[in-house]
This record gives C-alpha cells, sequence and structure tokens, in this order.
C-alpha cells in the first residue's frame, strides 16, 4: 500500500503484524488501537488520509496477521506489549487512540503509561463494561465473528450495527469488507474476554491528558451519551460529535483524519 510501511516483528516473543505510514517527526507518533476482530488494513484509508502525522498501528495478537497469543489477555497485556513496541521502533512517546473496543485499551494505556502518553483520542467509544449498551439485537449480532468470514451476512446486518452512512452507501460496505480479514474464532473470544469486567470508571478522574473524543450521533452499537459520560469524567477533555454512525473514521476518513491532526497540532 503505498506509503504505508507494513511488516511482521517480534515484540517480546509475540509476532505482531505492524502498519507505520511515516510523517513528520515534529510531533510523537500517533499509536491507533483498532477495534474488535478488526484486521490493520481496516484502518489504512484513515492512516493515508494523515498529512503530516506519523501513524502506528498493528493486528491484536490472534487477529489478521498476528500470532495467537499463547494465553488471554487483559487491555493492560495490551499496553504493556504497545509500550514495548513503541520503544523498540525507537519512540519514547505517543499520541493515542483507540477506535470502538480499541478506545477500552487507548483508555488503559494512557492511565498505565501517563509519561509515555502525550495526547488522547476516544472514537465511538465507552468505559468499558459499565457503558450504556446498544439494543441486544447489535449487540447479538456483534458477538461473533461471523461477520468478518461471511461478506454475505456483513452485508445484511452492517446497516444495522454501523448506522450511519452505512444506512445509505451498499458500496461502502463492500468496499469495507474487501478490506476485511479479521480475527480466528479464537482470537475473537480472546478479545471478547480481555474486556469482560473492565471498566475505566474509577480511575477516569486521574488521567489528565488532553483528550478529543468523537462520537457518532447515529451509532447503534455504542450509543452517544457513552461520549458525554467519558467527556464529563475525563478533567481535560471535549467531545464532538459526528453526523455519522458507528464507523466513521471508514465513511469519513479524511474528516476524520483533519480533526484528529488540528486536536494533535494544538499547544
Amino acid at each position: 500500500m503505498p506509503g504505508i510501511d507494513i511488516r511482521t516483528i517480534s515484540v517480546g516473543g509475540q509476532n505482531l503484524r505492524i502498519a507505520i505510514r511515516h510523517g513528520s517527526a515534529e510531533r510523537p507518533p500517533l499509536l491507533l488501537f483498532n477495534g474488535i476482530g478488526a484486521n490493520l488494513e481496516l484502518a489504512v484509508p484513515f492512516m493515508s488520509a494523515l498529512t503530516d502525522t506519523t501513524a502506528i498501528i498493528f493486528d491484536v495478537p490472534g487477529v489478521g496477521g498476528s500470532a495467537m497469543p499463547a494465553l488471554p489477555y487483559r487491555p493492560s497485556t495490551l499496553a504493556r506489549l504497545a509500550v514495548r513496541l513503541l520503544a523498540q521502533l525507537g519512540y519514547e512517546r505517543a499520541d493515542v487512540a483507540g477506535v470502538s473496543w480499541g478506545g477500552g485499551v487507548a483508555q488503559q494505556f494512557a492511565y498505565q503509561y501517563p509519561k509515555v502518553c502525550r495526547r488522547i483520542v476516544l472514537l465511538a467509544t465507552a468505559p468499558g463494561t459499565t457503558m450504556v449498551p446498544g439494543s441486544p439485537f447489535v449487540l447479538w449480532k456483534m458477538a461473533t465473528p461471523r461477520r468478518y468470514v461471511d461478506k454475505n451476512f456483513l452485508r445484511r446486518v452492517a446497516p444495522e450495527i454501523y448506522g450511519g452512512a452505512f444506512r445509505q452507501t451498499p458500496e461502502l460496505i463492500d468496499k469495507h469488507a474487501r478490506a476485511m480479514r479479521g480475527a480466528s474464532g479464537q482470537g475473537y473470544l480472546y478479545q471478547l474476554l480481555a474486556m469482560a469486567g473492565w471498566t475505566s470508571l474509577p480511575w477516569l478522574w486521574s488521567v489528565r491528558q488532553p483528550t478529543l473524543i468523537l462520537a457518532g450521533r447515529d451509532d447503534p452499537l455504542v450509543r452517544p451519551i457513552n461520549g458525554r459520560i467519558l467527556a464529563w469524567l475525563l478533567p481535560n477533555a471535549r467531545l464532538q460529535m459526528i453526523d455519522d454512525g458507528h464507523m466513521f473514521i471508514v465513511s469519513q476518513p479524511a474528516e476524520t483524519a483533519r480533526t484528529i491532526e488540528e486536536f494533535l497540532a494544538e499547544t
């Protein structure tokens, strides 16, 4: 993929498939945590839309091109793996972004490594299991990785689970489907187990980094009120609503990249 360096490296004995979009060295890189079951290719349009930001993403163990981990893990495990990855790539500090499921890992990273994390961007996410949930009908369809292996199933359910532009643009669904590699059944299960019982509510008040929260107005999966809860509890956060659904980073990559870069460039 033009402008994107993709390779597999070993970090602490775990093989990780990573992608790097090289940009300016004037700011720390942006480390991105993807959604549940999502391979790094799904973030390439967003990364390509960045203008001067170095961005780093990796497939979570058991997802995409990263090897299955030996044992299940927790968000704290992934945060530790990510900080080791940054150090191995030569970075002492980073801005951190998380999409949906990955937003929980981003919150954990910021809390666990406050001296490493400079700024936080949370996209279509919530404070863990204490979130205000979407409808049971939507959550049931998200409980299985079937949409990653059955493209016809994805075409049927995408408008209902993602909302926004996915309701009106069938070609967007097809483009999204072609980029999906996804998780194995075991890898997806490990991601579900990682967030089981996890919540950031007890310690969000102590996360002091400047934080941008982006939430879709038509998000059937993570209701917009979850963004308001995060903005209320994080001391230095602001909330921006997006006229789209859960996957605005996919349907509006250029607009999302511009919004995030403006935030990262603030003094």
